[in-house]
């Protein structure tokens, strides 16, 4: 059999791909103590996981690592959840974490990290999916459970901070198995009805345990598919599940939802109020600007006696009239000066002017002027042109001057 001939950057990818193209290495969880850990400037994390029969490089950047909840020392057992890949340049196997925990919060913790990189690689918690929410929402839904102090508490603070929003309590339990469909069809069905232009969603605080329905895949899916802007309210201010990172808002706790959920009608007021002496005042300046043109023009002349200034404008039109028919005059006398002049120069070039002395003009048979003797022969008739008259004759000789006739 034939061996293939790779050169090693040629080996190196085909590791790289094979190892790339395998699921079971696109999110999984390794745990191991940390050896060799080192934090650059740069912000990004390497390390080694090791156990007794193995180690494995790890890195994790620094978009990642700014996530962390506690601080990784040498020697530490801890979960580390990410994906396996190839690094050509050291030829060595890569373990790229996402998030990272100690050992010793157990299963829920593993999945929740599990979870929360799948989504995040499937940009679940991207911004650019993240709605704005309604600034003064006219319907709120609430899909809580409706025997908690949570929802008290929000209904509470929505009622004196913008009493004009109609609240809609969908109540859902909040643990349990049940309880991630029961919130998965809540958040759909206030949708497809279009109830609310807001849904606040979440409980009061609790261990891991009791805020597992918000970590929850089904119930993450469901608000990031939501079209109604979604607050995400679990919990107190440290707990952070992946609701959190999925709605579009996320409170530090149900009663900061009800909080940024509407704006305070204290606050508006003072706005409206502050708007209202504004506009108080600039008409008042309008007024007062208007009041003072007015003032002056009912001080003018014309509007005391209007008379006059028709008067006035008279003795303009007068004055124009008298200026346009002395300018017309002196036009038509320059014109009739140089119609004279035009006139003496041509009576001047006139060939009638020739003939008054005695000059005569002849034409030939075609009528054409004869200015040279060279251009008749004897016998031709020639029409003679007076100043008084016409006159036929025959020519009977030519002679050119200096000839004999």
């Amino acid at each position: 059999m034939e061996r293939p001939l790779f050169t090693v950057s040629q080996l190196n990818e085909a590791l790289k791909n094979t190892i790339e193209a395998n699921l079971l290495f696109s999110n999984v969880c390794v745990m191991g103590e940390v050896s060799n850990y080192k934090r650059y400037p740069s912000g990004h994390h390497y390390f080694t996981l090791k156990d007794a029969q193995g180690a494995l490089s790890c890195v994790m950047f620094r978009s990642s690592a700014a996530s962390l909840r506690f601080n990784p020392e040498n020697g530490m057992q801890v979960l580390a959840v990410g994906r396996v890949t190839y690094y050509p340049l050291d030829g060595k196997v890569q373990f790229y974490v996402n998030a990272m925990a100690p050992a010793g919060t157990g299963a829920l913790q593993i999945a929740y990290e599990k979870l929360k990189a799948k989504l995040s690689e499937e940009g679940l918690f991207d911004n650019v999916h993240k709605k704005a929410l309604p600034p003064m929402p006219e319907k709120i839904a609430l899909i809580t459970s409706s025997a908690g102090a949570a929802v008290h508490d929000m209904i509470r603070i929505l009622s004196r901070r913008w009493p004009a929003a109609h609240v809609i309590v969908v109540p859902v339990r909040v643990q349990g198995v049940e309880a991630p469909e029961e919130i998965r069809s809540a958040i759909a069905l206030v949708n497809s009805l279009h109830l609310a232009d807001l849904i606040i969603t979440g409980r009061g605080g609790g261990s891991i345990e009791d805020l597992s329905v918000f970590n929850d895949e089904l119930v993450a899916r469901a608000i990031f598919a939501s079209e109604i802007p979604v607050i995400s309210a679990v919990g107190h201010e440290p707990d952070v599940t992946i609701s959190d990172y999925v709605a579009d808002v996320r409170a530090s706790t149900p009663s900061n939802a009800a909080e940024l959920a509407v704006p305070d009608k204290a606050e508006v007021a003072a706005a409206l109020n502050t708007y209202q002496i504004r506009i108080t005042r600039a008409v008042q300046k309008k007024l007062e600007v208007a009041r003072k043109q007015l003032m002056e023009l009912s001080e003018k002349r014309v509007l005391a006696e209007p008379a006059e200034f028709f008067s006035l404008r008279r003795m303009d039109l007068d004055m124009l009239r008298e200026r346009l028919a002395g300018s017309q005059a002196r036009i038509l006398a320059e014109n009739k000066q140089r119609l004279a002049a035009s006139s003496a120069a041509l009576d001047a070039m006139s060939p009638l002017k020739v003939l008054s002395r005695g000059y005569v003009i002849p034409y030939n048979g075609e009528g054409r002027p004869v200015s040279s003797a060279s251009s008749i022969k004897i016998g031709d008739q020639l029409q003679l042109r007076f100043a008084d008259g016409t006159a036929g004759v025959a020519v009977n000789n030519v002679a050119m001057i200096g000839e004999d006739p």
